[in-house]
């Protein structure tokens, strides 16, 4: 099995086409079909089924392809590790951020790394905790940010903060600077759906003490859910640090929730079964620098937990 066929593989389960991945590629078609089927015998098996009108992924090619990929990738990985020197960092590298995290991290991160990084292509992520740590896991992501200080077979968790949630609703309604959590079903709330991880923590708060929350709609998208509250539709429950502007906009105002489960530990996750890069050495420092930076600014109101970074 060489590197070429994998390629040579990709490229035609990408194109739908050998011609449209000859072109690409720009080798002979000739060629690049009987390199595949070199692999494929190799295999054992067919991975792609041809027609007049393209090729379409056999079931095994559908398992095989995420296999070709991932070597690939660890292939540009080691070419750019024994190309780059500390001083010069470059490269993709894949970033994940929980849904909630993104709300207050993208855009510094991002604006950060164009910055002080200019040869690294970020690549960002934005899903559910569980979902970006089985892609870390996979090797498919190079580091992530997430609410879970749990132990996880082949991560390193290195701690930031403790992320406070707070009670946000519309800036014109009036409420004391902390609410004891039984007041909550008070107020008509807009909250996640239950797959997703805050509402989990959020429902969990809840159950000891049988609340019921007034739940008048649930949205999957947090900037939606912000939305929402801000055109009085409801309340909810958000990290401070998420609806800082807005507060800052006076176009929400919080409240403080007295209950110790209101919290949530955010870490950077990498997977140490894999070779790191220069780059993803890079911008895992560059990312616990400017999240420092933020909760020591007010920026990200939370508590951080961390050690101190090491400026570069």
């Amino acid at each position: 099995m060489e590197l070429r066929q994998l390629r040579y593989f990709v490229a035609a389960s990408e194109a739908g086409s050998l011609l449209k991945a000859s072109g690409r590629l720009h080798v002979a078609q000739p060629a690049l079909g009987q390199q595949i089927t070199a692999l494929e015998d190799e295999l054992g098996t067919r991975l792609l089924d041809r027609s007049s009108r393209g090729v379409l992924l056999t079931e095994a090619g559908k398992v095989f392809l995420e296999h070709a990929r991932l070597v690939l990738a660890d292939a540009e990985r080691a070419r750019l590790a024994v190309q780059q020197s500390a001083a010069d960092p470059r490269g993709e590298v894949s970033l994940g951020l929980t849904t909630t995290v993104a709300l207050a991290a993208t855009m510094p991160i991002l604006s950060a790394c164009r910055s002080r990084l200019p040869q690294v292509r970020l690549k960002v992520v934005e899903a559910y905790s569980g979902f970006l740590r089985e892609r870390l896991q996979a090797g498919r992501l190079d580091l992530a940010l997430l609410y879970d200080d749990a132990m996880d077979t082949g991560l390193s968790k290195r701690p930031l903060l403790d992320d406070k949630l707070v009670f946000v609703t519309h800036a014109a309604h009036d409420v004391p600077a902390t609410l004891p959590l039984e007041a909550l079903a008070q107020w008509p709330m807009v909250l996640p759906g239950r797959e997703h991880g805050l509402r989990r923590m959020i429902d969990d708060a809840c159950a000891p003490i049988k609340l019921k929350l007034q739940i008048v709609a649930e949205i999957e998208s947090l900037n939606s859910v912000k939305r929402a509250a801000e055109a009085g539709i409801g309340a909810t429950i958000l990290p401070q640090g998420s609806v800082a502007e807005e507060v800052a906009q006076n176009r929400l105002r919080t409240a403080e929730i007295a209950s110790p489960h209101m919290r949530r530990r955010v870490v950077c996750a990498v997977n140490t079964t894999r070779p790191a890069s220069v780059a993803n050495d890079a911008v895992a420092q560059l990312i616990v620098e400017v999240v420092h930076d933020m909760v020591e600014s007010g920026a990200w109101p939370a508590k951080w937990t961390g050690e101190p970074p090491v400026k570069s």
